[in-house]
């Protein structure tokens, strides 16, 4: 199976409130029929992806804020427009990211994006690393009796596809969750900014994604935003949404900077499938040795801290020390031998 993908980056005004929403979704259906009607005459353009923030940024700095003005429940009236747009043209939309509350977990917000084909809204992904200490978005990880999948990954005609939220391709362990349930198409929906973002010397998000691509034999689709800083601040978005092979090669990038974009290439699953199958060397997947990583069973980031009430600043910043004292305690001479 041969087709395209389409990674849309925004730089669009930050809204204040959840009215803005309606008109927000609009642009953004919008640019997809741009992505897919545009590039009609070099391929079809199935997958469709959107930088984290897309629909909002978490403007206020408590939880209360957040879910008074800017979060809404999933699904809603603005998925169900996706899904309009997803049957229209046999598109497979992941979303940018929706500012969620959900009425099981009244103390929190979540930064969530959907997965949107013909068929129906097929997963949510809740971000399960956020970007600490500033972002006070619940981890499903920090929840209590939390039972749903923290990484879903989907079945759908054009691959598997699996999807992380930003600063979740920092931690390699995240990535590997969803390649090892059988991911074809990793899904980067992002929004990293200067000066870490797509421009030297840092350039952490080129090298990241194709880091990704390389070590769990995917193809890489990631979205980053590329708003201005007079659209986002306090940062400034550097864009360079990509398209990554399962080598690492870069088949698409848009130019480092702010502004409305699309890229797009096209996604080979049957080569990807031939060299899953082909391969005796470099088959990280295959060649893993999960017995021998113990130290990933150590605890670090402390688990279930909601039952303490919702998320601030503050709070983010003691559960980070208290993870760092954890990683300085060293084993004795005697275990080490």
């Amino acid at each position: 199976m041969r087709y395209w993908a389409a990674a849309i980056q925004t730089d669009l005004p930050n809204p204040a409130d959840r009215q803005a929403l309606p008109e927000r979704v609009s642009l953004l259906l919008e640019r997809i029929d741009q992505a897919v009607l545009g590039y009609a005459p070099f391929g079809d353009v199935r997958l469709v992806v959107f930088p984290e923030f897309a629909h909002a940024a978490p403007i206020y700095p408590t939880v209360e804020e957040l879910r008074d003005r800017l979060a809404v429940p999933l699904p809603n009236e603005q998925t169900d427009r996706y899904l309009r747009k997803a049957r229209q043209h046999g598109v497979y939309i992941q979303t940018g990211t929706f500012l969620e509350t959900d009425p099981r977990y009244p103390d929190c917000v979540f930064n969530t994006t959907c997965l949107i084909g013909p068929e129906g809204l097929l997963a949510k992904y809740r971000k399960v690393h956020p970007w600490l200490p500033w972002e006070v978005h619940a981890s499903p990880h920090d929840l209590p009796g939390y039972t749903e999948p923290l990484f879903p990954v989907t079945a759908t005609e054009i691959g598997v596809l699996g999807c992380a939220i930003c600063y979740d391709w920092l931690f390699p362990e995240a990535i590997r969750e969803l390649a090892v349930q059988g991911a074809e198409v990793l899904l980067r929906v992002s929004a990293y900014m200067d000066p870490w973002g797509a421009t030297p010397p840092m350039d952490w998000w080129t090298l990241v994604n194709r880091c990704r691509a390389l070590e769990n034999m995917a193809y890489v689709v990631a979205a980053n935003q590329g708003a201005s800083l007079s659209h986002y601040p306090p940062f400034s978005w550097p864009g360079g949404s990509m398209i990554v092979d399962y080598d690492g090669r870069i088949l698409a990038q848009a130019d480092p900077g702010p502004g409305d974009k699309i890229v797009v290439a096209p996604l080979d699953l049957g080569a990807l499938r031939a060299e899953r199958e082909r391969r005796r060397g470099h088959h990280f997947l295959a060649h893993r040795r999960v017995e021998a990583y113990t130290a990933q069973r150590q605890a670090a980031f402390p688990a279930g801290r909601l039952a303490d009430g919702p998320l601030t600043l503050a709070s983010n910043d003691a559960a980070t020390q208290s993870a760092k004292v954890r990683l300085v305690a060293r084993p004795s001479a005697e275990t080490r031998s």
